[in-house]
């Protein structure tokens, strides 16, 4: 497969999991999707895909890091669009950590559902944002009927 391809399916792969969060938060086959860790292994497995070729790369590029050979590493098709699927899968882990905290502390989806979009195209600013409605919007006690829907890693 082609790195081209490997990238332009990447998204799509987790596009159903980020809609059924941000669209059917309360189904019961929402719940039990996202209470697994698994949602991401497709584009983590793009990410394996693309990498393996190029791991001795990676492997220097990652251990001894330099901001030049960072810079170089990724500016190659492979390095970029396996960044993107390493993106792609690690966004959907905190969104899916977003999604089961946010159930668990009682904060409104009205709330977390923008939130969730945000994650989606920047990540960071998405957790940023979900930390700060949570300390203000969740409830910050735990029940015991609390963790039956909580996502664990």
């Amino acid at each position: 497969m082609s790195t081209a391809f490997l990238f332009g399916i990447t998204f799509y792969l987790v596009v159903p999991f980020w809609a059924a969060m941000i669209f059917a938060p309360g189904w019961s086959w929402t719940r039990r999707i996202v209470a697994s860790p698994w949602i991401a292994a497709l584009p983590l497995a793009v990410y394996a895909v693309l990498m393996i070729p190029d791991i001795g790369d990676l492997w220097a590029v990652m251990s001894r890091p330099d901001l030049e050979t960072l810079r170089a590493f990724l500016g190659t098709p492979e390095g970029a669009a396996g960044l993107w699927a390493h993106l792609v899968g690690y966004d959907l882990l905190v969104g899916r950590w977003m999604y089961g905290d946010a159930r668990q502390r009682g904060v409104p989806h009205l709330v977390l559902a923008p939130i969730l979009v945000v994650t989606i195209l920047l990540s960071p600013f998405g957790m940023l944002a979900y930390l700060l409605a949570r300390s203000i919007a969740g409830r910050g006690d735990r029940t015991p009927s609390d963790t039956s829907e909580a996502v664990h890693p």
